[in-house]
């Protein structure tokens, strides 16, 4: 498992275009037949991917959490962003059609990723510490809870799903969903705000050829980051995370940190962009 540690917001701004990616993306994460993972010190949060092929895939024991298995002391959270495919939690099995989430709390100790029939699953995951057991739990698409923003004026149109929150499957700090745009729309979270309290982390993909152009940095000394189909962008709680595409796209977004109300966050206005 691959370790992130974090510039501050001034050595940021002195970071280079080569510099930064190294530092606030990640890619490669989903390859065939393995589990890949990120470990990162923005509130310990996880990034990874598990594409099964012919065998299941067990989650890995890492020395980087310091624990005897994965979720001794986390949770997890699942997209499945391919074919249909299964994930085994001890002796139940979850089916995962394209775009369901599966949550899996703290102390399940066998958990493994299964393809399925149709085609390649690929199941990212996000995971956070946690300190008290929430039960697994399957949310469908059909069972996100949605919410439309946006103005087609504006090329913004979007679709909020919300999985993984207070209203949703519980958990001790996660947060997490997906945001899907209407033909035509291609800007994400603008005007852009910081959450001074949580970690943000996005998985953009469904972009085929396109690319995005995430923003990141303060929001007087913005950068910037060209993002490719399936790469993850890292955003610290000083950083903006908004970004504009060349063609539709969707992207996971996945918070940890104090609390988990989706709407705390501190705006940046348009006007105080640079």
């Amino acid at each position: 498992m691959q370790l992130h540690y974090f510039p501050s917001p001034a050595e940021t701004n002195r970071l280079g275009t080569e510099q930064l990616r190294e530092n606030f993306l990640v890619s490669g994460l989903f390859q065939p037949g393995q589990i890949v993972a990120h470990y990162t010190d923005l509130d310990r949060m996880i990034v990874g991917a598990a594409v099964p092929t012919t065998a299941p895939l067990a989650l890995p024991v890492y020395k980087e959490t310091g624990t005897s298995f994965f979720l001794e002391r986390r949770e997890i959270g699942i997209l499945n962003v391919g074919a249909p495919g299964t994930v085994r939690v001890g002796a139940t099995a979850y089916n995962l059609a394209t775009l369901d989430c599966l949550y899996i709390g703290l102390g399940e100790k066998d958990v493994s990723f299964e393809n399925g029939a149709a085609g390649q699953a690929q199941f990212y995951f996000i995971s956070t510490p946690a300190h008290a057991k929430h039960p697994t739990a399957l949310a469908t698409r059909a069972q996100a809870e949605v919410q439309e923003l946006g103005d087609p004026k504006l090329a913004n149109r979007r679709r909020i799903c919300r999985y993984i929150h207070l209203n949703g499957v519980k958990s001790c700090q996660l947060v997490m969903g997906f945001t899907e745009f209407e033909a035509g729309s291609v800007w994400n979270t603008m005007p852009p705000h910081t959450h001074s309290r949580r970690t943000e982390i996005y998985l953009y993909f469904d972009l085929g050829e396109q690319i995005v152009v995430h923003l990141m940095g303060e929001p007087t000394a913005t950068r910037h980051l060209i993002m490719r189909d399936r790469e993850v962008a890292l955003s610290p709680a000083w950083s903006i995370h908004a970004g504009v595409g060349t063609g539709n796209y969707r992207f996971c977004w996945a918070m940890g940190g104090d609390n988990q109300v989706f709407h705390d966050m501190d705006p940046a206005p348009l006007t105080v962009l640079r």
